[in-house]
């Protein structure tokens, strides 16, 4: 797992969908069948790396520019495969059932590599990495997701105040519509109350929400103008695919783990235990180490490439991407998973 070539694995996806949208046919389910049976067996085969690098080599990776020139290459990436496939929809005669699969291996992309990779270019300083982060939030409908996330569910994470953190027993299809609804108007409320601190009217350059729901209309309806209707229903259904990737891994990350109040009424810091890690190196090699999510939500300003694993952080069985699978299963989720759970955190002690 040493290897700085690992996160090249990443870019497997969307080969993978490249080869279906040229292929046609059976294998337009290549990529759902590769990222969500193929890759879950292997994890289970494949041994976990715990591993965390010396002090010297995170300096080291810290400043190597090759770590962000990966992130980079994605934004290409996802909009050539996107496109690809807009042109070969509307110019080639696909049966339902293949544009069904190209649906979710498009979505898939957008999720991997779109929304994940969006997700840890918006936690970096620099303008450019948040422009980036943003346009590739942008074909997935979930542009808000950018201020929520960075000053809702960070701050949030792990509380009945987070709409992205899964409770103890609630399951997956309730949790979605939970996260999506609600992430949306904290994202509101969120960009109204930097407006008011900084004393700016709703219709002011720095309403960012305001841009958001701008940019995505005019997606939208260019999407529509290229590529007829059978092009913008498959950008609106394979950006509903990217998002419930999305929204999946937000419920597997921190499933029922809350952080207990202190006697002042106020929540505890974030730490280590209010994360869900997972040393599974398939995972870690294609989701650029998001499943360490505990060291990110300890010291989010860290890059992918230096997070380090925390012995007590809870461990996940399996990694990120068989739990995804085994979340859409709640009876098993929750046999698997509950157990596993801090007593302490647990409803009965916590609330």
């Amino acid at each position: 797992m040493k290897s700085d070539f690992k996160y090249l694995m990443a870019f497997t996806i969307p080969i993978s969908a490249a080869v279906g949208i040229y292929l046609g046919g059976v294998f337009t389910f290549l990529t759902p069948f590769y990222s969500f049976v193929l890759i879950p067996i292997l994890e289970i085969i494949l041994r976990q790396d715990a591993s965390n690098y010396s002090p010297k080599e995170i300096e080291s990776r810290s400043k190597s520019k090759f770590f962000d020139s990966l992130l980079y290459l994605n934004v290409p990436i996802v909009f050539g495969i996107l496109f690809a496939a807009l042109q070969m929809i509307t110019s080639e005669a696909y049966s339902t059932t293949e544009f069904i699969g190209l649906v979710f291996t498009v979505g898939i992309v957008l999720g991997s590599n779109g929304i994940n990779v969006a997700h840890e270019l918006g936690h970096r300083q620099g303008k450019i990495a948040r422009f980036f982060a943003k346009l590739l939030l942008l074909p997935s409908h979930y542009m808000h997701f950018y201020i929520e996330h960075n000053f809702g569910h960070h701050v949030n994470a792990a509380t009945h105040e987070d709409p992205a953190t899964a409770r103890y027993n609630q399951n997956i299809y309730n949790f979605w519509i939970q996260s999506i609804v609600h992430q949306y108007i904290s994202a509101w409320k969120i960009q109204l109350k930097l407006l008011r601190r900084e004393d700016k009217s709703f219709f002011a350059i720095q309403n960012d929400m305001l841009w958001y729901l701008c940019a995505q209309m005019i997606y939208l309806v260019t999407i529509f103008l290229l590529f007829q209707g059978i092009g913008l229903l498959f950008a609106v259904l394979s950006g509903v695919v990217g998002f419930l990737l999305l929204e999946t891994t937000n419920y597997i990350e921190h499933y029922g783990l809350i952080r207990l109040k202190k006697d002042s009424g106020r929540y505890e810091r974030v730490k280590e235990i209010h994360s869900w890690n997972s040393n599974h190196v398939l995972g870690r090699m294609m989701l650029y180490e998001l499943t360490r999510h505990s060291d990110h939500h300890y010291r989010s300003s860290k890059k992918y490439q230096i997070l380090e694993y925390h012995d007590i952080s809870p461990q996940m069985p399996y990694g990120y991407p068989t739990s995804m699978v085994l979340a859409l299963i709640p009876p098993l989720w929750f046999k698997i998973m509950n157990p596993r759970i801090p007593s302490e955190m647990k409803p009965s002690i916590a609330a």
